[in-house]
């Protein structure tokens, strides 16, 4: 299957260098290219990409409000973000909006043909132990009240309630950023039923992807709990 990409940047010489890069990738098609988040809609709805490579820092309509934008509509595709950091509050900010994952500007470039061949699967382009990175930078938050904190994390718990108690244990084992391998040898289970469960937990929680479940089960204080 012929992965279609539409890459967002609105460096013209990282647009002419990433079409480059994966252009030569038999089952990648460059669909088209934007040099602003605001160009994307119609971009979108034009040419129909399966992934969308977007920049963060953009002049009118950032990245990230535009993945906000894009993976609130029906039938949206993917989306990973292109970043020059490891992990801050806008990668953050991109992966609760829905985006799949993010690589860095520098990431060689079969690691980033990669990273879009993932992502038009179905996964995540971050590894267990870079959601553990993020998992720690959350936690390093800064300016929460207590009072706040409390009713935040009390609403994402009813949330959670939704969720059987083999769910909720898997939802927690991703949190923790262990991958399928790792959560069905702890949980007692087989690799396709951990993906069952976790498929369960998106549909129940109205979520794009396991990262979003990683982050979720953090602000809920659910990994606190096993401390």
């Amino acid at each position: 299957m012929t992965i279609r990409l539409l890459i967002v940047d609105d460096d013209p010489l990282v647009r002419a260098g990433l079409t480059l890069m994966l252009g030569g990738a038999e089952d990648l098609e460059i669909v088209g290219e934007g040099a602003d988040g605001r160009e994307v809609p119609e971009l979108v709805d034009r040419l129909a990409p399966d992934v969308v490579l977007m920049d963060i820092r953009m002049p009118h309509v950032d990245g990230l409000t535009a993945t906000e934008r894009l993976r609130a509509l029906p039938g949206a595709p993917e989306v990973v973000v292109l970043t020059t950091f490891h992990a801050d509050e806008q990668v953050l900010r991109a992966l609760r909006a829905g985006a799949a994952g993010f690589v860095l500007k520098d990431t060689p470039p079969a690691e980033i043909v990669g990273a879009v061949r993932r992502v038009a699967a179905g996964d995540p382009v971050l590894s267990p132990a870079v959601t553990r990175q993020l998992m720690t930078h959350v936690a390093g938050e800064p300016g929460r009240s207590d009072r706040p904190e409390r009713s935040r994390r009390a609403a994402l718990t009813a949330r959670l309630a939704e969720l059987a108690g083999r769910e909720r244990e898997v939802a927690v084992a991703v949190g923790r950023g262990g991958s399928n391998a790792e959560i069905a040898a702890e949980l007692y289970m087989s690799v396709p039923t951990v993906k069952t469960h976790v498929s369960r937990i998106l549909a129940k929680l109205d979520l794009n992807n396991r990262v979003q479940i990683a982050l979720l089960v953090h602000d809920a204080g659910l990994l606190d709990e096993e401390k």
